[in-house]
């Protein structure tokens, strides 16, 4: 009975290491896949923020509205959002008056509409290019602007916080750059 009684023990253990394998296999492929992504540099790797190119348009014949622009690049792992824009430079006082983020859009014969934006994304591993046709920073120009002053602007991020750039004036003529 010795031999008959062995084969069931047997057969139970065999039976528990299985059990006990799968488990384990899926915590090593996890785990694989975890340290791969990690080596990648994408795991925990906070939005990296950066502001270029930036440049603002003087307003021509009676306009008390212009725009500015900026290219902003996020070369890390986790997507930010831009949430506001600030100058003290611009007109309308200390806070820099009315200032915000809309887009602009085409709606036929040459005439756009703009939209107020409360935030735009800036994903991961990629990049934000304000434009004319696109999105961008509505604001009053200050008084006394001129072609290649620079204006220096905060744009504050949900994650990355507060990050400062300067705009370059540009004149109405070379409003297609």
């Amino acid at each position: 009975m010795t031999g008959q009684h062995r084969r069931p023990i047997r057969r139970r253990l065999e039976d528990t290491l299985l059990a006990a394998l799968a488990p384990i296999l899926a915590f090593s492929l996890a785990l694989g896949g975890l340290t791969i992504w990690a080596d990648a540099g994408k795991a925990g790797s906070p939005a990296r923020i950066a502001v270029t190119s930036g440049r603002v348009f003087l307003p021509y014949g009676d306009s008390t509205q212009t725009a500015a622009f900026f290219d902003i690049t996020n070369t890390g792992g986790a997507d930010d959002r831009l949430v506001a824009v600030t100058s003290s430079e611009t007109g309308g006082g200390e806070t820099g008056g009315e200032i915000g983020l809309s887009r602009h859009r085409m709606i036929g014969s040459g005439a756009a509409y703009r939209d107020s934006v409360a935030s735009a994304t800036v994903p991961a591993g990629g990049e934000l290019s304000m434009s004319p046709r696109g999105l961008d920073v509505t604001l009053r120009p200050a008084s006394g602007w001129r072609a290649g002053d620079l204006v220096s602007f905060t744009l504050h991020f949900e994650h990355s916080g507060p990050v400062k750039a300067l705009a370059i004036v540009v004149s109405p003529s070379d409003r297609a750059s």
